[in-house]
């Protein structure tokens, strides 16, 4: 390999592989980047046969590229780490990004949910349209190499590979996160920043479902609850709170109300599902109401005004040991406090949260302490950037993870040049 630290950056550039800018990654981020850099001045290094292999079994193979609406209102899809996105965002929107796909061919398509999709609903040709732009700027891609080492020698970065070794001005690394390693997400990114000195804040699957401990619900499997707050709790003290859609499943939880709040889960948490959208004294003074008004009224018949299905209404009354056709004034004080505490706080407590075989992303990376959010260029490595899910950032289900992979990589590319 070549590291003689005596040889000075003319001599670097004089090599047949060397190139204003080198991108590692021929992800979403890498690939988007591209497109922006300027011509004949770019490759990247895919160590996958293809590029894009994690893009195109996006959304089911359908590629949810983004989400309409106001671009501030996607700020609060980024956890607690939406404000580094800020600049990112505002500098490319989603609105560029749909003109984008429109002005290079690829038409799109708003779902009932506000998710965009590519017309055709297939990934493959949001891939085909990146590389059909990168092509027409005799920008290079390598596929099938494994980068094993990246230093700075000088002013160049040198990146060595499995059969050679290249060299750039500036460093871009998109390798993505270990979500769907299958696809090539390892974390190699992250050990190449590492070793160029960066934090790396310890990754962990996000965007994934939860299994629950002395799970009762495996055969309510597929039962849905629309908008429903949920409560995390740890160490019997709340500390956050979320309102999405809650999906039933055969060993635990699932649907956007839980996978999108679960970058924050750990192992032994608890969660508190409100399934009636009351906190507790309103849902005791509107049954006490009911007591008076409506004596002839079942308990199951009751609660079903709240939207709940009435298999799990069943299972809950059951676990309760409530009668479900037992008349709502002839239950228990003591059952009755039972009932109100079950059903607007109703509890899960987390056995382990999905690994990164199953979540969709990847919550931690390079630390963005270390990361300009104006550039992205590192504040320690002078022409060193980062893009798209290396970095410690991870997005809401509904296309916000691409946009911000799309986002990042326009605001490298901008600093490559």
């Amino acid at each position: 390999m070549l590291h003689n630290k005596n040889i000075n950056s003319f001599i670097f550039k004089q090599l047949r592989n060397h190139y204003r800018s080198i991108i590692i990654g021929g992800g979403a981020a890498g690939l988007f980047a591209t497109c922006f850099c300027e011509q004949n001045s770019t490759l990247i290094l895919e160590k996958n046969e293809l590029p894009g292999r994690k893009l195109i079994i996006s959304g089911s193979g359908r590629c949810n590229i983004t989400h309409t609406g106001d671009i501030e209102d996607f700020f609060e899809h980024y956890g607690d780490h939406h404000r580094f996105l800020k600049h990112a965002l505002l500098q490319f929107n989603n609105n560029d990004l749909i003109s984008f796909f429109n002005k290079n061919g690829l038409k799109t398509i708003e779902n009932k949910n506000s998710k965009v999709f590519p017309l055709s609903d297939k990934a493959t040709d949001v891939l085909d349209t990146l590389l059909s732009v990168i092509s027409s700027k005799n920008n290079r891609i390598k596929t099938n190499c494994t980068v094993l080492d990246v230093t700075k020698e000088e002013n160049v970065f040198v990146v060595s590979t499995q059969n050679e070794i290249y060299t750039s001005d500036k460093l871009l690394i998109t390798t993505g996160g270990m979500s769907y390693p299958t696809t090539g997400s390892t974390g190699d990114g992250y050990k190449f920043a590492k070793s160029l000195g960066h934090k790396i804040v310890p990754p962990k699957p996000a965007l994934t479902p939860v299994f629950i401990v002395d799970y009762k619900f495996g055969n309510l499997s597929g039962i849905s609850l629309q908008e429903t707050p949920v409560y995390l709790y740890r160490n019997q003290k709340k500390i956050r709170e979320y309102c999405g859609d809650i999906v039933f499943t055969h060993k635990g939880l699932s649907g956007p109300g839980i996978l999108n709040f679960s970058r924050f889960f750990q192992q032994g948490d608890v969660i508190k599902i409100n399934l009636v959208k009351q906190n507790q004294d309103l849902f005791r003074e509107a049954y006490l109401k009911s007591v008076n008004n409506e004596k002839g009224v079942t308990i199951q018949n009751f609660m079903k005004r709240y939207g709940i299905a009435a298999n799990l209404i069943k299972s809950l009354l059951d676990i309760l040991t409530i009668n479900s056709s037992s008349l709502i004034g002839d239950i228990p004080k003591i059952k009755r406090n039972e009932l109100f505490n079950c059903f607007c706080e109703c509890e899960f407590v987390i056995q382990k949260t999905g690994s990164f075989l199953s979540a969709m992303t990847t919550a931690g990376g390079v630390s963005l302490d270390e990361v300009s959010s104006k550039t992205l260029e590192s504040k320690l490595v002078s022409g060193l950037y980062f893009s798209g899910e290396v970095l410690d950032i991870d997005g809401d289900t509904g296309g916000y993870n691409l946009q911000a992979a799309f986002s990042t990589g326009v605001l490298a590319a901008k600093n490559l040049k």
